[in-house]
């Protein structure tokens, strides 16, 4: 019997590439459902009840990983694959204790996509008690600030990640959909998380793991 899917992305294109990839795959799942924001998933899962639950962390209307860790406890029986832009060891670590089934990077192709599809399709957990354990050991090496983004939402790490670019309040939401309150609120958040004042703070720290990360991306090849 197929295992039935549910894709839960702000952005209609990539909702239309995980379907695709799906479709094409023949791995034996298919998609019955898709949402835009929080409020639609909940209404699509409740319809629909599928196998699994592909998430985007960030949506309009809140946080990805609350959404899979609301899910756990609703339906248990749904697993979450959790899908993000930024990919980072303080978020992971939330998404697996969040019960996530597995957690992407959204850059990965499409045949690595369905393949962990498919695993989770089958019962198999990416995101288990050994890799939190990993993931605590690898958290406790990080320098304080980078560890601290961990402490961060999805939509507080988006903020923080675009005021790193330059975006002003107006700029970032007009990118991310949201009105310049909300995103005067979530950026007051995210300084107070971080222990910061002002957002030039903020946007120094986010250029400076920047080219944390991209230095270690080099020593990888």
């Amino acid at each position: 019997m197929a295992r039935t899917v549910v894709v839960v992305d702000d952005h209609e294109v990539v909702r239309a590439g995980v379907r695709t990839a799906i479709t094409q795959a023949g791995y034996g799942c298919v998609v019955v459902g898709e949402a835009g924001t929080v409020a639609e998933a909940y209404e699509v899962i409740e319809r629909t009840a599928p196998d699994i639950a592909i998430v985007d962390v960030v949506l309009p209307d809140g946080d990805g990983i609350q959404l899979c860790r609301e899910l756990r406890v609703r339906r248990p029986e749904t697993a979450c694959l959790l899908l993000t832009s930024f990919p980072e060891p303080g978020a992971m670590l939330s998404a697996a204790l969040a019960g996530a089934a597995a957690y992407l990077a959204k850059d990965r192709t499409a045949t690595d996509l369905v393949g962990i599809i498919a695993e989770v399709g089958q019962g198999r957990r990416l995101l288990d008690d050994e890799a939190v354990s990993s993931l605590l050991e690898e958290l406790s090496s990080l320098p304080a600030e980078e560890a601290a983004l961990g402490e961060l939402t999805g939509q507080e790490r988006r903020v923080f990640e675009l005021i790193g670019q330059g975006l002003s309040n107006r700029q970032i939401a007009a990118r991310l959909h949201l009105t310049e309150r909300t995103v005067k609120n979530y950026s007051s958040r995210m300084l107070s998380k971080l222990g910061m004042e002002r957002r030039s703070e903020a946007a120094v720290l986010s250029a400076r793991l920047a080219e944390r990360r991209a230095q270690r991306q080099t020593r990888r090849r």
